[in-house]
């Protein structure tokens, strides 16, 4: 009986020698995939954020590099500038707060909510609006507004775009204690 359990023995211990690396690959696997996502997540939260820095203090002209190939074929650098520089009289942009963040391969959609001083309405305002990126050369690249570009993305990705479709931007206006919504985009009438 005791050869039996001797012989028996080395068997068991082989095959969990051969299981063990086989589920540490495993484990391995799954850890990187795990934190694979919150890099890309990271990652376009930092770009985010630094698109917002650069838009706030005015470096207009580094805002061009962060635009997709697409967007920066149907405007110039100067373009860009001069119509950014035409609003910066407007609202003085103060911080953003970044929600939550969705990425599908090259494509990733942020829920932001940016705060600035309006100053003709000597108001402090916040605008929600749902930011589109792209992927380009290993890095992240902001398509808002160019609703083409996104488009297209989308249109390539629809499980994705479903999932997430365009959702237009929101204004508000602090006023009396409490947050107005300004109605966008509408024609305005003389």
């Amino acid at each position: 009986m005791m050869k039996q359990i001797r012989r028996t023995a080395p068997k068991v211990i082989m095959k969990r020698k051969r299981i063990f690396p086989s589920c540490l690959g495993l484990i391995l696997l799954f850890a990187i995939s795990a934190f694979a996502a919150p890099s890309d997540q990271t990652d376009v939260r930092a770009a985010v954020q630094h698109i917002f820095d650069q838009l706030r203090n005015g470096e207009y002209s580094s805002l061009y590099d962060a635009l997709p190939s697409a967007a920066r074929t149907r405007i110039t650098r100067e373009q860009l500038v001069r119509g950014l520089e035409q609003s910066k009289d407007t609202f003085q942009l103060q911080r953003i707060d970044i929600g939550t963040v969705s990425v599908s391969g090259n494509l990733a959609v942020v829920d932001t909510t940016m705060y600035a001083r309006i100053n003709g309405l000597n108001a402090d305002g916040k605008l929600v609006v749902q930011q589109y990126l792209i992927k380009e050369d290993g890095r992240w690249k902001v398509a808002t507004g160019d609703t083409a570009t996104i488009n297209r993305f989308l249109q390539s990705n629809p499980a994705f775009g479903r999932r997430f479709p365009i959702k237009k931007p929101q204004a508000f206006v602090y006023q009396n204690n409490k947050w107005v919504l300004i109605p966008l985009g509408q024609k305005r009438t003389r």
